[in-house]
């Protein structure tokens, strides 16, 4: 039996994550001025460590087993932050990115109820399975017409029209290594930690 990636993430409540955004920048600096020269690469991801609560067999299984599904970094996984599963702003309407072929760090959406402080700094959206952090508070206009920056930069040059999840966004992951481990106690309660990388 082959699986069919990426796979949804086990319904079961998660201890603690710790986020990392990660970016390419080379810096050079001389020894005899202290002078530096700085340059950002176009690399930037997601990483991020999950830790489980402790448990009892029935639901440590259910991880252990989605884990193993994975075949260590080949198989890919939808999750996000479960501490923020929605907009600190208002994110009423149906957004859409408005603009095609947008590639950067800012972009055009609409769909937004108008005149709305629709995203604020911090925030999780997503489009097409890619998680994305607003910088910048997001407000629409009459039209319901918003500028978003976030980071990473865009993934793809989506279509217009794409819509942007702002509610239970979820981004693409891969394990980090490829073997899994589990621990267990002599009250047979079970310890499960993994890794993960955004997959690109």
């Amino acid at each position: 039996m082959s699986y069919t990636y990426p796979l949804e993430f086990p319904d079961i409540g998660i201890k603690s994550i710790n986020i990392r955004a990660q970016n390419v920048v080379g810096a050079s600096i001389s020894p005899f001025t202290g002078q530096q020269q700085v340059y950002r690469h176009q690399g930037q991801w997601w990483e991020m460590e999950v830790t489980m609560p402790a448990m009892k067999r029935a639901d440590a299984e259910r991880v252990a087993a989605f884990l193993l599904k994975m075949n260590g970094r080949y198989g890919t996984f939808l999750l996000g932050d479960p501490a923020n599963t929605s907009p600190r702003g208002t994110g009423a309407g149906n957004p859409v990115v408005s603009v095609a072929n947008q590639s950067a760090t800012l972009f055009a959406s609409s769909g937004w109820t108008a005149f709305s402080e629709v995203l604020k700094a911090g925030d999780w959206i997503s489009i097409d399975n890619r998680l994305y952090k607003v910088l910048d508070d997001a407000l629409s206009d009459g039209s319901g017409v918003a500028n978003i920056y976030v980071w990473p930069n865009l993934r793809s040059a989506y279509p217009a029209g794409t819509a942007i999840t702002i509610n239970s966004p979820k981004g693409l992951w891969r394990l980090s290594t490829n073997d899994t481990n589990f621990s267990i106690d002599e009250a047979s309660v079970y310890g499960i930690t993994f890794a993960c990388v955004e997959a690109l």
